[in-house]
C-alpha cells in the first residue's frame, strides 16, 4: 500500500518522478539549444543548395558544354589547321613534288650515265693497264731486292755462324747441368741416402724387434689383460650390487610413500573432497538466492529509471519542435507511462505478478 501511494498518478514510481524534471531541465538547456541550431542551420543549407548552388552549379555545367567546349575545340582544330598550313603542308609538297621527281630525274638521266661511263671508260681500264702492272712489277723489284738483300747473307749467317755457336752453347749447357745435377746429388741425396740405407733403417728394425715387440707382448700379457679381466670382474659385481639397490629401494618407496599415500587418499582427501564440494553446492544456491532477491530488482529499476530519462529527453525535444515549429497535439505522458509491473499502459489489466524465485 505503501509503494502505491508514493507513486505518481501517472503510474510511475517515485524515483522516476524525481529524475524526470532534472533532466528536462537539463534538456531544456544544453541539448535542445543545439540541436535546434543545428535543424536550422540544416534547413539553411539545404535551402541554399536548392536554391542557388544547386541551379548555379547546373548553369555553370551547361554553358561550359555549350559555349566553352565548343570554343576550345574549334581553337584546338583551327591551331592544327595553322600549323599544318605553315610548317607541314608547304614542306612537304616541295619535298614530294620538287626535290623528290627533281632528285630521281638527275640520278637517273645524269649522276647513273656518268658515273657508269666513269667507271667502264677510265677506272676500269686504268687499273687494269697501269696500276695492276706496275703494282706486281714493283712487287717483284722488292721481293728480289729482298732475297738478294736480306735472304741470301741470313743464310750464310744463320748456317756458318750462328749455328755453329749454337751447338757449343748447347753443349756447354748440357754439360753445366750435368755437373749442378751430380753436385745436387753429392751435397743431398747421397749422404741421406747412405744415412737411411746404413744407419736408421737398421737401427729402427733392431729396436722394434729386440725391444719393443717383447716389451709390448709382456704389457700385453702380464698387464692390459689381468687388469681387463680385474675390471669385467668388478662390473659384474657392480651390476650384482646396484639390482640388489635397486630392488630395496623400491620396496622401500613401496612402503613408505605409496601404501601411506593410497591409505590417505581413501580415508582423508577422499571424505574432505566430498565435503567441499557439498558445501560448494550449497554456496552456490546461496549466491544464486541472493541474486534473485537483491541484484535481480535493484537491475531492473535501473533499468526503468533509464527508460524513463530517455522518455523525458524525447518529450522535451517534442515540446520544444511543436512550439518552434507546430503540429498535433501529442498524446499525455500518462498514457504513455509504462508500470513498473507490467508490459502494458495504465489503463490496461496489470500483468501476472511473478515470484522473484521464479524469475531467478
Amino acid at each position: 500500500m505503501e509503494l502505491e501511494k508514493a507513486r505518481a498518478p501517472g503510474g510511475e514510481g517515485c524515483l522516476v518522478g524525481v529524475v524526470r524534471i532534472p533532466v528536462k531541465i537539463v534538456a531544456v538547456l544544453i541539448v535542445l539549444p543545439v540541436r535546434v541550431v543545428w535543424d536550422l542551420l540544416t534547413a539553411f543549407a539545404r535551402m541554399l543548395h536548392r536554391t542557388v548552388l544547386g541551379p548555379l552549379g547546373h548553369g555553370l555545367r551547361r554553358l561550359y558544354e555549350l559555349l566553352l567546349l565548343p570554343v576550345l575545340r574549334g581553337t584546338g582544330w583551327l591551331i592544327g589547321a595553322l600549323f599544318k598550313l605553315i610548317f607541314y603542308w608547304p614542306w612537304a609538297g616541295l619535298w614530294r613534288y620538287v626535290l623528290l621527281p627533281v632528285g630521281r630525274a638527275a640520278y637517273a638521266h645524269l649522276l647513273r650515265p656518268t658515273g657508269a661511263g666513269l667507271w667502264r671508260y677510265l677506272l676500269v681500264p686504268l687499273w687494269e693497264y697501269g696500276l695492276l702492272p706496275a703494282g706486281r712489277g714493283t712487287a717483284w723489284l722488292l721481293v728480289s731486292a729482298l732475297r738478294y738483300l736480306l735472304v741470301l747473307p741470313g743464310g750464310a749467317l744463320y748456317g756458318y755462324v750462328l749455328t755453329p755457336v749454337g751447338h757449343g752453347l748447347r753443349w756447354l749447357g748440357r754439360g753445366l747441368a750435368a755437373g749442378a745435377v751430380w753436385l745436387a746429388k753429392a751435397l743431398f741425396v747421397w749422404p741421406w741416402g747412405a744415412l737411411w740405407r746404413y744407419a736408421v733403417r737398421p737401427g729402427a728394425v733392431g729396436v722394434w724387434r729386440y725391444l719393443l715387440a717383447p716389451l709390448g707382448r709382456g704389457v700385453w700379457a702380464y698387464l692390459l689383460v689381468p687388469l681387463g679381466l680385474v675390471l669385467l670382474a668388478a662390473w659384474h659385481l657392480a651390476g650384482r650390487l646396484s639390482r640388489a639397490l635397486g630392488r630395496g629401494l623400491v620396496w622401500l618407496w613401496r612402503w613408505a610413500v605409496v601404501r601411506p599415500a593410497g591409505w590417505l587418499r581413501r580415508h582423508v582427501v577422499t571424505p574432505a573432497g566430498n565435503a567441499l564440494r557439498a558445501g560448494w553446492a550449497v554456496g552456490r544456491h546461496g549466491v544464486r538466492a541472493v541474486h534473485r532477491q537483491a541484484i535481480a530488482p535493484v537491475g531492473r529499476a535501473v533499468a526503468e529509471v533509464w527508460r524513463a530519462v530517455r522518455l523525458s529527453v524525447r518529450e522535451a525535444r517534442a515540446d520544444v519542435r511543436r512550439a518552434l515549429f507546430g503540429g498535433p497535439p501529442r498524446e499525455p505522458a500518462r498514457s504513455q507511462a509504462r508500470t513498473l509491473g507490467s508490459n502494458t499502459a495504465v489503463g490496461d489489466a496489470p500483468g501476472p505478478e511473478v515470484s522473484l524465485n521464479k524469475q531467478g
